[in-house]
């Protein structure tokens, strides 16, 4: 019989198949006449039928729930041992029974816990019911016990074929899942579809950080109870996308994955997550992270797996973009280094190499140029960042935009429509830059807008004024946006002007009286100063320096021996006056330093 009971409860690898055949498999070769197999979840204080046999057939009166208080199966689970109830129909301490034995026609009943687990991980009891009042031997229970164990052996075994169906399962999407990603990254596709998939085939929420970029794609949300995925992608791009970069560059630094619990500041109520945050590599170059939440289950071994996969796709990606981004600029650098110089063999050929980088030269277009404090030095990894940071916001202005660095400065090229031509509808870019520059570099950066550029022509004469206006601000240590508003006409002559002749133009006409008040101590300078500003007239100008107007016209007498001082003429007074107002930007551009001069 046992053999008989062996092969029908192995007959079926499904779990529930099993329990059927387990039960069926009593009633046919005992004196049992029907019975059931009930899980008992202890939360709920319910036990609940999940296998029945019984060969009456009596429709809807079967009642497939009990509460435990009224069952004997949790006694049968808390003794480890069979519960025999002789006649149910008289067994007051179970009315339940009581009443389905009524209505059923059983009396005699024996409860055996099986000692295994359902797939909800529910203890399993088997519950048997004769027709009749029958006498419950050790051997009746041993022969029970017996079955019941076999029927055990049989779950077991069923819940490891599931384990292993659920494992090859998961396997082969992991494997599907790696082919999708690599594929992906073969297709050429952007950083943030990329990340959408790894967010739809990993079972935590995630977060992918381009470095190379400065970009921060956002997944779905790691607290949807509380905050909506749409919420969370405003929240982090509007919000959080700094502190997640900063988190990321500090993490990269340490070139291992760190799990910590995140608090984000900058929200009205302040969030703490949970976080995994994994470094993104390619040949020992950071290039991004990967931000897991582990607000549901941990990863297992499969995940771990996808994980490694997806970080190497996202790494690769990031990396492919980099280089691409580093070779474009350079082609551009080059174009305009063409434009500027204008060395192009013909203006079909600059044209022509212009549009294949998507400008057309002979649209209407601006440069805004931002330069900084360290000029001289060669572009450092910052400035590359701030380089990738600046092409991003370019790219959000204007999908023609493009950005390159030139001359140790980074321009943005505009292309420009209608009114967007202004000054004052590019001011907010401009200052979006500067923004930018002040958080990644920490530094205010000198921002100069061009003239409007027409024609390849037009680039050259262009870039030079810019160059002129930087240099101004570096030598009078503006920053900020800079227009020659901001200068006098002066200074503006100064910047265009050859530097070695400016100063061989007032060596000449004032030198030897500056080198005289440096040495002596005299105030020869600035007595000429205020003798051309009062129009030559003595009394005025003694009046306006407190002297007696014989002590001017002494001075003035002296002036003339030793310097001769020759202010009769209309054009001699004008390069007097224009000599002293340059030495005076000179001096305020040193801190009041005297200027020298050659002798």
């Amino acid at each position: 019989m046992l053999r008989d009971v062996a092969s029908l409860i192995n007959a079926s690898s499904d779990l529930n198949t099993t329990l059927r055949d387990i039960i069926r498999a009593v009633c046919l070769h005992t004196e049992w006449s029907m019975g059931g197999i009930m899980s008992i979840d202890r939360k709920s204080g319910l036990a609940y039928v999940i296998a029945r046999h019984d060969p009456n057939l009596l429709g809807d009166i079967y009642q497939n729930q009990w509460e435990l208080k009224s069952s004997p199966t949790i006694l049968a689970l808390q003794r480890n041992e069979p519960v025999v109830i002789n006649d149910a129909q008289t067994a007051d301490e179970f009315p339940g029974y009581q009443q389905e034995a009524a209505l059923r026609g059983y009396r005699t009943v024996a409860v055996l816990p099986m000692g295994c687990k359902d797939a909800q991980d529910r203890a399993v009891v088997l519950s048997v019911q004769s027709s009749k009042v029958i006498d419950v031997t050790e051997s009746n229970l041993a022969l029970l016990q017996t079955i019941v164990h076999m029927g055990a052996i049989a779950v077991e075994k069923a819940h490891r074929l599931a384990a292993e169906n659920a494992f090859a399962a998961r396997l082969q999407g992991t494997l599907s899942a790696n082919a999708a990603l690599m594929q992906q990254v073969l297709s050429n596709s952007s950083v943030a579809s990329s990340a959408a998939m790894i967010g739809g085939i990993l079972p935590n929420p995630v977060l992918a950080v381009d470095l190379t970029a400065n970009l921060v794609v956002p997944g779905r949300s790691p607290k949807p109870g509380e905050i909506d995925d749409s919420a969370w992608e405003a929240m982090v791009r509007q919000t959080l996308s700094r502190q997640i970069i900063e988190m990321s560059r500090a993490v990269a630094q340490g070139r291992t994955a760190q799990t910590q619990d995140v608090l984000f500041r900058e929200l009205k109520a302040p969030l703490i997550l949970p976080t995994l945050i994994e470094p993104l590599f390619v040949d020992k170059e950071v290039v991004g992270a990967l931000w897991i939440f582990p607000i549901k289950q941990d990863f297992s071994d499969l995940d771990h797996l996808l994980l490694d996969s997806a970080k190497f796709a996202l790494s690769v990606q990031m990396m492919r973009h980099h280089i691409r981004f580093q070779n474009e600029a350079q082609t551009l650098s080059d174009l305009f280094q063409e434009l500027v110089e204008k060395r192009w063999r013909t203006l079909d050929d600059v044209k022509l190499k212009a549009m294949r980088l998507g400008i057309d030269l002979e649209a209407a277009s601006r440069l805004v140029v931002v330069g900084f404090r360290s000029e001289g030095e060669d572009f450092s990894e910052t400035s590359l960042e701030l380089h990738r940071s600046f092409a991003r916001v370019a790219q959000q202005r204007s999908a023609q935009a493009t950005v390159f660095s030139f001359d140790n400065l980074i321009v943005c090229h505009l292309p420009m429509k209608g009114e967007n031509q202004t000054d004052a509808a590019l001011s907010g870019f401009m200052r979006r830059l500067i923004e930018e520059a002040r958080w990644i570099a920490g530094d205010i950066p000198y921002v100069v807008l061009s003239r409007t550029c027409r024609s390849p022509g037009d680039y050259s004469s262009a870039w030079h004024e810019c160059r002129r206006l930087l240099h101004l601000a570096r030598r009078f240590n503006r920053t900020g946006i800079i227009s020659s508003r901001d200068f006098g006409p002066l200074p503006v002559l100064l910047s265009a002007a050859d530097t070695r002749e400016v100063f061989e133009f007032m060596n000449d006409a004032i030198g030897l009286m500056v080198r005289h008040d440096a040495e002596h101590g005299t105030a020869y300078v600035e007595t000429l100063k205020s003798y051309l500003d009062n129009g030559c007239r003595s009394q005025q100008c003694a009046d306006a320096l407190g002297l007696h107007v014989t002590t001017l016209r002494y001075r003035l007498t002296r002036m003339t021996e030793l310097f001769g001082l020759d202010i009769d003429s209309p054009e001699r007074r004008f390069s007097l006056e224009l000599a002293i107002r340059l030495h005076a930007i000179l001096a305020q551009e040193n801190s009041g330093a005297n200027v020298p001069y050659a002798p």
